[in-house]
């Protein structure tokens, strides 16, 4: 028995339907929105299904309810432990306050405050601990150790992915015309239930997983046989930055998922300006990699298809970096830096130059005392908003027409 199937019969078809029953009134049966945009990028129907509104904001709910559901009354009295950076943390909160059991949560000290108060709001006594997840993960298990609490593990557990596969009945039965669906992958949890559930019923249907370019541990470890490590994920989406695939979903996805795709971070911030500008959804970066991978390669999706937008647990401070890294991407944002005169009315004819270019003025930074200026120089950064790469090359062009010299 190869490592990839040993796994395989952990998680059935049965195991799902039993988790859907188990989230009856708890989890909600999340809206399947059509996507007229990507419909037309595609050429073929492309729905877009939106955990980004289930409770508390993602999937996570479902796995975290059926897993902490099915302990034992004396796993239950000795209370739940997780480690999160975020949309676990808050599955996890919620899923211990509607069972009544006791949830210890520990975060990194880093983690957006909004997500902190809310893991908090839904009832879990919260421990920043450490700078990075992989930190908080071993205070969480030393802390399982020495209390008897059990570990809540984000993906790795026949319960969670159980609860997670559910997602893909709802799609089943939202589009049964469904031809592909795409869904972002870290550990691998919620591809591998739906995974299951749809391959169970639908093998014709093709499931597609997509990772960040900075943290995609499945390619190695696909190509390897068993589960590899990489030394330093980085990505801005959080949601799937892990490291390393748990052996369960590994096992699971490596039979039933057809292919794996990896998305950049101009790809995953272009896809989350479209999903605020096009669709009105809020989407963290994780949740939108599945609308980065269909833009990045349209034809390589058969319609109809099925995108999971798995959360939209987003910081605002994050958002605004993101948007405007998407518009950047896009062509739509320009940032330039530049030399004029220093005297009274030379900013207001600059700006009147760009005015005359429809170029829209989101910032300005005039600085005169830098000491490579000369006495009669200022430096001003422009922080502009344009229609795309051919506005901004005829921004330019403008600008050099009319004397000033761009520095970046």
């Amino acid at each position: 028995m190869s490592y990839r199937t040993a796994f395989l019969s952990s998680v059935t078809l049965d195991d799902v339907r039993g988790a859907r029953k188990m989230l009856s009134g708890v989890a909600r049966e999340t809206a399947l929105e059509s996507s007229r945009y990507l419909s037309r990028t595609v050429g073929a129907p492309v729905h877009l299904k939106c955990e980004n509104l289930q409770r508390t904001g993602s999937f996570k709910l479902r796995g975290a309810y059926v897993r902490i559901a099915g302990l034992l009354p004396e796993e239950r009295a000795a209370g739940v432990v997780a480690a999160s950076a975020g949309n676990h943390a808050q599955g996890v909160a919620l899923a211990s306050s509607l069972l009544g059991v006791h949830a210890t949560v520990f975060m990194p000290r880093g983690a957006p405050l909004p997500k902190v108060s809310a893991t908090r709001e839904y009832g879990a006594e919260v421990r920043l601990h450490g700078q990075v997840v992989d930190e908080t993960l071993a205070a969480a298990q030393e802390y399982a150790a020495a209390t008897g609490a059990v570990f809540i593990h984000p993906f790795d557990h026949p319960d969670v992915i159980a609860g997670q596969g559910t997602v893909g009945l709802e799609i089943l039965e939202q589009c049964p015309e469904v031809r592909t669906i795409v869904v972002g992958m870290g550990g691998g949890g919620l591809a591998a239930g739906i995974a299951v559930a749809v391959k169970a019923l639908r093998p014709d249907v093709r499931i597609v997983g997509v990772q960040a370019e900075g943290a995609a541990c499945y390619p190695p470890s696909l190509a390897a046989g068993h589960p590899v490590s990489l030394e330093s994920p980085a990505t801005m989406a959080d949601g799937i930055r892990v490291g390393q695939p748990g052996a369960v979903p590994f096992g699971i996805v490596g039979e039933l998922v057809d292919e794996v795709r990896t998305v950049s971070e101009d790809q995953l911030s272009a896809a989350l300006l479209l999903c605020l500008e096009r669709a009105k959804l809020v989407v963290e970066p994780a949740g939108a990699s599945p609308v980065a991978a269909l833009l990045a390669a349209p034809e390589r999706f058969d319609g109809p298809v099925v995108a999971v937008l798995s959360g939209g647990n987003v910081d605002p401070v994050l958002m605004q970096r993101v948007l405007r890294h998407g518009m950047a991407a896009q062509g739509r944002y320009l940032a330039v830096r530049l030399r004029l005169t220093d005297r009274p009315g030379a900013l207001a004819t600059l700006l009147g130059v760009l005015s005359a270019a429809d170029a829209n003025v989101l910032d300005v930074s005039h600085v005169r005392t830098d000491p490579r200026l000369g006495l009669t120089e200022a430096e001003v950064e422009l922080h502009l908003e344009t229609e795309g790469p051919e506005h901004c090359a005829e921004v330019g062009r403008a600008l050099r027409d009319a004397g000033y010299p761009v520095i970046a």
